[in-house]
This record gives C-alpha cells, structure tokens and sequence, in this order.
C-alpha cells in the first residue's frame, strides 16, 4: 500500500500542471517536509535486500491478473502475441504503455528500501550503459549483458538484481520489448517519475548472449579521485562537463555496507531528482568519517550524509569544480545537460536503424 505522504504528493501533483517551476527545490528549509515522502530512514540508489514480500507478491499478482483476464504472452517468428493482438512493429503508443506499467509498479511497491525502486533502476540504466568502450567499440546498453554471471557479479553491479528482478514481471507483460531497451526506458522511467526533466529515449537495442559480456574494471571505483574518473568517463566519450553532470545522479538514494562496503545517503532527498547534491558539496563542510569500513566523508553538522572520493574530487578539481558550481548555482542548467548526457550514456554503441530526430518522449504518470 501506498503510503499517505506518496498518496499526497501524487495527488498533488495531477491537480496541477507538470511544469518544471512547479518542481519543488529541496533545500535545508524544507528537509523535514521533505521526509513526509516516506516514512523509512533507508535509501535506494544501490539495492540491497527488500525489507517486504511485496515486489514478489505484485509479480505474482500481475501474472495471476493476467490470467484473469484471458490473456498470455509468447513470441515466435519475430512477431509478438499479446492476447489477440500481434505486435510486430511496436509504435510510441506501445512503449508509452510499457512506461505507464514501469511508473504504476514503482508507486505501487513502496516498501523497498527509502519507499521508491527509482533510484536503483536509474542504477541499473547507467551500470548497463557505463561498460561502453570507444576504442573497441564493445560494451554499453545493447546487449544487457548484466544478465548472466560473469558481468551480473562484478563488484560495481552489486545489488542490481533487485531491480533486474523488479522488471522481470513487466517483460513477461511486454515480451516484445527487449531486455536492453526495457532497462533503459526503465532509467528514463525512473528519472521522469522522480521529477526530474523529460529524457528523449529511442528503441533498438536488442539482447546478446554470455559471450558479449564486457570485463570488470570498466564502472568507476569510488575510492578513486579525478584522474580515475577522467579514465572511466573518457573512455565512454565524455568531457568535463558531462563527468559532473552525471555525477549529479547521486542526489538519489544511498550506498549500503553490505554492496558497495560504503554506508549512507548523500542527500536529504533521495528519491526526488534535484541539485541539492552540487550544493551540499559546496555549502557543507565534510570530514573523513571515523568508522570500521572504507574511506569515506561525511557531514560535519549531522554526520546522516556521506561523499565519496569520488564525490569530493569534483570539488577538489578546478576543471571538475567550476561546473559543481555552475549546477549549484542553477538547477534548470543542470536539468538540461543531465538529460541531455543521459540521453547520449543510454545510446553509447547501440546501432540504430533510426535517426536521432526520431527519439520519443513519454508523459510522466503524475
């Protein structure tokens, strides 16, 4: 069941236009309303365990609701079968239903971790594209290779079988959708249901087996500083600017001790797309935290936030800071170029048959 706090804010926002300037700005004023989004003190960026039965009680429920229905899914011959009808050549109306599916599942199951799967499928999105190597034209979204062990068990994609899991009931629902495709929309899903800004997405991804899976190493290691960042990012395509851009992803959810070994939330906000992040860089003072597990910092005021160093070396970077303080500064700046560098991490090596004037955008739910 959805919480009241969720019921409230969703309610809130269909009675009103969906405009960015309605968008609420999280700043230290409004933390405690902000709060009221769920009543959990865990967060979801990096999955760990679900503390409920409900995501296996809505898959089943989902499979059983299909049946009640009459209908069943099966593809044979390139075509796909959804009850009586035969998709062969899905259109936008098609993939905006699949996104309707993704958004009501992550509303519906709010008992995971800070009350939103969201930020671990933003994870999932990003972990799936970020294998991406320019040189050798190997790894990104096509292909979602994160199924099998080899790439699902590297120490970066810790916890991600959660929202593999969680979308699993969804590609039984839409079997014409590729894993690639569906994982990606559920990155653009996640990010637009969060309020953050509408990310243009087009499809064509399709799936690889065992053999395409990319090495460990490629995803960066958060005990690492700028010129381990500069290397990972660099590799992919991206400058400076892009590096911080995306940074800015972890305004959302949290790491856990027993994924990642780091422990904690970087904002007080973390199932709400925002640049709260660039600004509690800049405006707190952080501190090494003292503590059994890696390095990490944490605010000096209430020690309840932590960075990484991966984190802190975008303001230790001259280079790197000037566009923290750019984003600090302006959050619609930062709303455009992270849409705009979700869009080109989400399509790295996929080999499209159609144009980039193609690309969709989908009606968030709210």
């Amino acid at each position: 069941m959805a919480s009241a706090a969720r019921i409230f804010t969703r309610s809130a926002l269909r009675s009103t236009p969906a405009t960015y300037a309605f968008r609420p700005t999280i700043t230290h004023g409004n933390r405690i309303a902000q709060s009221f989004r769920s009543s959990r003190r865990s967060y979801s960026s990096e999955a760990g365990s679900s503390k409920s039965s409900s995501g296996l009680v809505w898959g089943f429920g989902l499979t059983a609701a299909a049946g009640a229905a009459g209908y069943y899914y099966y593809t044979t011959g390139g075509f796909s079968v959804q009850g009586n009808k035969v998709i062969s050549a899905p259109t936008k109306d098609d993939y905006q239903k699949v996104y309707n599916t993704i958004a009501k599942a992550i509303e519906d199951n709010d008992e995971y971790d800070d009350g939103s799967y969201g930020p671990v499928l933003l994870r999932l999105a990003w972990h799936a594209s970020g294998t991406y190597d320019a040189t050798t034209r190997t790894g990104g979204s096509n292909g979602a290779t994160m199924r099998f062990a080899p790439e699902g068990d590297h120490g970066a994609n810790a916890g991600l079988k959660a929202a593999r899991d969680f979308l699993e009931p969804i590609k039984a629902q839409f079997p014409w959708i590729s894993y690639s495709d569906l994982w990606t929309l559920g990155g653009v899903c996640a990010v637009q249901e969060m309020q953050g800004p509408i990310v243009p997405w087009r499809p064509g991804r399709s799936d690889r087996d065992i053999s395409a899976c990319t090495p460990d190493g490629r995803l960066p290691d958060a005990s690492k500083e700028q010129n381990h960042l500069r290397a990972i990012f660099g590799r992919m395509g991206f400058d400076d600017r892009e590096i911080v851009a995306l940074s800015g992803a972890h305004a959302l959810g949290r790491c856990h001790t027993d994924r990642s070994g780091f422990d904690g939330p970087w904002t007080f906000s973390p199932t709400v797309v925002s640049n709260d992040y660039f600004k509690l860089l800049l405006d707190d003072k952080w501190q090494w935290r003292k503590w059994n597990g890696p390095k990490q910092y944490e605010d000096a005021s209430t020690k309840s936030l932590m960075m990484l160093p991966t984190d802190m070396a975008l303001i230790k970077d001259k280079e790197f800071r000037k566009h923290v303080e750019r984003y600090a500064k302006d959050d619609q700046l930062w709303f455009n170029e992270f849409r705009d560098v979700l869009v080109k991490l989400f399509e790295l090596g996929v080999p499209f048959t159609s144009k980039e004037d193609d690309r969709w955008t989908f009606k968030p739910t709210f």
